[in-house]
């Protein structure tokens, strides 16, 4: 006896035979027609007198089925059991099986007789059933951390042959190891139908990552591709490891705002309450894992703790600081001074961390507040002191006036571009903005002040030559300062050619001489007849040649009176 797969077509014959004789398998599905084929179709010799359809019967002793005389005729059914009314022919001489079953699996045989021959054609038939979907049941409501636990039981049910049952976690195959991994498997065959349910058990140790595992069951079938259950999660429970307290708040925490305190534990089923530890104080929740503090103030800063109501050494610690800052400058406001008069700015800061400060004047930024030892003009402005930490910042500034009597630094004139003015400009320092008057009328003022400087323009056209006077005054006082204009007439004479200058200047010199040598003859005469007269009247004998000191002073003061 020999065995050996043959090929048929479409079918897979499987057969234990003696030589030259092999039995063809075929395979149908359950609640579907079988078709059976006789010797594969080639089943029509010369002389056909009929074909003939038989089965061997549970007790093994054979039992016909139906015979067909000629191709045209219809088939005559001879069973008398269950298969009268399931079975016919077809044009190729195949057997048709209506509603397969499972009571259909037999070795059925195909009978051809001709004038020649009689040829017989064995065909084992095998029925297959695609398995339900596999569905895990009596699942466990929750899991513990380390303790071996049926999971749930995956059953197929109503499949021909029995399905292999393989439990993945996460997509990957669990392997019965006997410690952390019991797999159990059981098929039951329905006694009606014949058809196998598969059932599997799971008892499984958990991890606390299986927490988010997902458990599932394929079932594995020679009619093709696998089948899997809908995935399966499992909570897990564990006792607390860790308790971790966090702080709720915009950071950073400032004087005002509200924190809030969570405590939380990696227990599962999570802890519900807790006790919070405020500073030395033990303030205990129930049903909530927050403590809200309000309206905090620098006082609240310090080390604040949670813990476990049944475990106060299973605790967490967060330090809360507390940010403020604390800024007062002296001076602040409108702060008036006089020119040259100092000033003593002061800023004092009390901060939690260390502070930044920033100087402005109108806008401008400083590296340093200035030297105020000496004040001037330029020093006045709004000076904006900007002072901040991390999330707080204060800004307090003060107006700096500097006031002064008007002072003309200058008094200057000069002729306009056209040549037909006379353009005099008077500086000046003062504050507040000192006016100006001017002593004569002019034309086209144009005026600027900037840091206490003023600019004060007047054309005028002078027809004669003038002094003119600009006069500034404010609430502090004036000051007023002359200059010379000559008239613009005077200056536009005609000048006398070479020749004429020449003889003018001949003429001054030749006069001055003249005069000079006439005040020297008139004084010597004048000194001559003084001391004439002043001897004849006034020396005695015996006397000295100087005189007395009263005609000494005498004398002086008539010289004093000839040289006028």
């Amino acid at each position: 006896m020999q065995s050996v797969i043959c090929l048929f077509g479409a079918f897979i014959a499987v057969a234990v035979f003696p030589p030259g004789s092999c039995v063809q398998t075929v395979i149908g599905l359950y609640g579907e027609t079988i078709e059976v084929p006789c010797n594969n179709g080639n089943n029509k010799p010369d002389g056909l007198i009929f074909t003939k359809w038989k089965y061997a019967k549970n007790d093994g002793s054979p039992g016909d089925l139906l015979v067909k005389h000629d191709q045209k005729d219809q088939a005559t059914v001879s069973a008398t059991d269950g298969y009268r009314t399931r079975v016919s022919i077809d044009a190729n001489s195949s057997l048709l099986i209506a509603q397969g079953s499972l009571s259909d699996e037999r070795v059925f045989t195909c009978m051809v007789v001709s004038l020649t021959n009689l040829e017989e054609y064995s065909v084992e038939v095998k029925v297959y059933k695609k398995p339900s979907t596999p569905v895990i049941k009596n699942k466990a409501k929750e899991l513990e951390n380390g303790k071996l636990t049926q999971l749930g039981e995956c059953v197929v049910e109503s499949s021909n042959p029995a399905v292999d049952l393989i439990w993945m976690r996460n997509n990957q195959s669990l392997v019965n190891d006997g410690k952390t991994v019991i797999i159990k498997t059981s098929v039951t065959k329905d006694p009606v139908t014949g058809l196998s349910s598969t059932s599997s058990s799971l008892e499984y140790a958990a991890r606390k990552e299986d927490v988010t595992s997902k458990f599932t069951c394929s079932a594995k079938h020679v009619m093709g591709i696998n089948q899997v259950s809908a995935a399966e999660t499992f909570p897990i429970y564990y006792p607390t490891e860790k308790v971790t307290l966090q702080v709720i708040s915009q950071s950073p925490i400032r004087e005002g705002d509200d924190v809030t305190l969570k405590c939380q534990a990696d227990g599962n089923p999570p802890p519900t309450s807790f006790n919070f530890n405020i500073k030395g104080k033990k303030v205990t929740v129930t049903d909530k894992d927050v403590y809200t503090l309000t309206g905090v103030t620098r006082a609240d800063s310090g080390v604040y703790k949670c813990s476990l109501l049944d475990n106060d050494v299973m605790e967490s610690t967060q330090i809360v600081t507390v940010s403020f800052l604390d800024v007062s400058l002296t001076p602040t406001g409108k702060v008036l001074k006089k020119l040259g008069e100092n000033l003593v700015v002061s800023l004092e800061k009390n901060t939690s961390s260390e502070a930044k400060v920033t100087w402005t004047k109108d806008n401008r930024k400083l590296d340093k507040l200035p030297s105020f030892s000496q004040l001037t003009y330029s020093d006045a402005g709004l000076y904006v002191c900007d002072v901040s930490i991390e999330g707080i910042r204060r800004s307090l500034s003060f107006e700096l006036t500097v006031e002064g009597v008007p002072k003309i630094t200058s008094l200057t004139k000069h002729r306009s571009n056209d040549g037909k003015h006379k353009v005099l400009t008077c500086e000046a320092e003062g504050s507040p903005k000192p006016d100006v008057q001017w002593s004569v009328n002019g034309t086209n003022d144009e005026i600027s002040y900037v840091n206490g400087k003023a600019t004060y323009k007047l054309t005028v056209v002078p027809s004669k030559n003038l002094t003119v006077s600009c006069h500034v005054i404010n609430k502090l006082g004036f000051d007023t300062k002359d200059i010379s204009v000559f008239s613009l007439f005077e200056e536009d004479k005609p000048k006398p050619d070479k020749n004429e200058d020449g003889a003018e200047q001949a003429k001054v010199i030749v006069g001055v001489v003249v005069g000079l040598v006439l005040a020297a003859a008139l004084v010597g005469l004048i000194y001559w007849l003084y001391i004439k007269k002043t001897r004849q009247g006034s020396w005695k004998t015996g006397e000295k040649e100087a005189g007395t000191s009263e005609e000494s002073k005498k004398l002086e003061e008539n010289n004093h009176k000839a040289d006028v």
